[in-house]
């Protein structure tokens, strides 16, 4: 970028200056161009090199169109603060040296607001004084009108976007009151699933079986032998010969005339012993 003498330029960190010369130096061997620049605010002279002239960030002074869109900017309501100091300072810093009279508003706005609800450092105090005084110079030099009027322009328009800043924080608040709440969304448990209890498997029982009983026998049967200790004891079996057994001799049978069915009756003989059938024998041989 090209200046021509006489030009109104913009120096950052320093504010308002005038191209008053151009001329050519040799320094250490090198000869190259200079801007004579004459700073308004505190008349004193400033070199600048003209092949450096991007690098400082030297511009032309905004013009009448320019400054309205400036002060509906400082008066937009829109601030960003950060709430981290050194994160803050930085980003200030940054947009000081970029000689951008719209980044000195965002910083003009943004710690003149902090002002009003904190006490500023040291540092950030000297840099909302600068950042005013370089739009205030600026704007008067455009304008060509004093310095206290622009500055009460400045005021007027700042407290139109705090004012703006404040509304709309209100607003948000009212609109986060009445909007509903999101549902809480509960996320559904896993099912528990009980490991199957191993079958209880019963052992079977021994079928319980019953010793068969010895019969009985009536007159000549054996009896069961008992077991006693070790060596067994047989008791002898002895035939049982009943004396007074007669033989039964069979009788026609007679029938029964009240019944149907025929009743078998038995006529008992009486048996005689040999030594009484013997003697009748004998008696009656004799």
């Amino acid at each position: 970028m090209t200046f021509q003498v006489g030009d109104k330029v913009i120096y950052p960190n320093h504010g308002l200056g005038i191209v008053e010369r151009i001329e050519e130096k040799t320094i250490l061997g090198t000869t190259c161009g200079f801007f004579h620049l004459r700073i308004v605010a505190n008349d004193t002279t400033v070199l600048v090199p003209v092949a450096n002239v991007d690098g400082v960030g030297l511009r032309k002074a905004i013009d009448d169109a320019e400054v309205e869109r400036l002060f509906t900017l400082i008066g937009d309501g829109k601030i960003d603060n950060h709430q981290n100091w050194k994160g803050r300072f930085k980003d200030n810093s940054d947009k000081m040296r970029t000689g951008s009279i719209y980044d000195m508003a965002d910083v003009l706005k943004s710690l003149t607001f902090l002002s009003k609800s904190k006490s500023l450092s040291f540092r950030e105090k000297r840099m909302l004084d600068r950042a005013k005084a370089l739009i205030i110079s600026e704007v008067s030099e455009v304008m060509r009108q004093k310095a206290l009027e622009v500055e009460e322009q400045v005021d007027r328009a700042l407290e139109k976007c705090f004012t703006t800043k404040v509304r709309n924080i209100n607003r948000t608040q009212a609109r986060a009151k009445v909007a509903p709440k999101a549902p809480v969304m509960v996320a559904p448990k896993a099912p528990v699933m009980a490991a199957p209890k191993a079958p209880v498997m019963a052992a079977p029982k021994a079928p319980v079986v019953a010793a068969p009983k010895t019969p009985v026998m009536n007159g000549s049967a054996p009896k069961t032998p008992v077991m006693n200790g070790s060596k067994p004891a047989v008791a002898p079996a002895k035939p049982v010969v009943a004396a007074s057994a007669k033989p039964a001799v069979a009788t026609a049978a007679k029938t029964a005339v009240n019944g149907s069915k025929p009743v078998m009756t038995a006529k008992t003989v009486k048996a005689v012993p040999p030594l009484v059938a013997n003697r009748r024998a004998a008696a009656r041989a004799s």
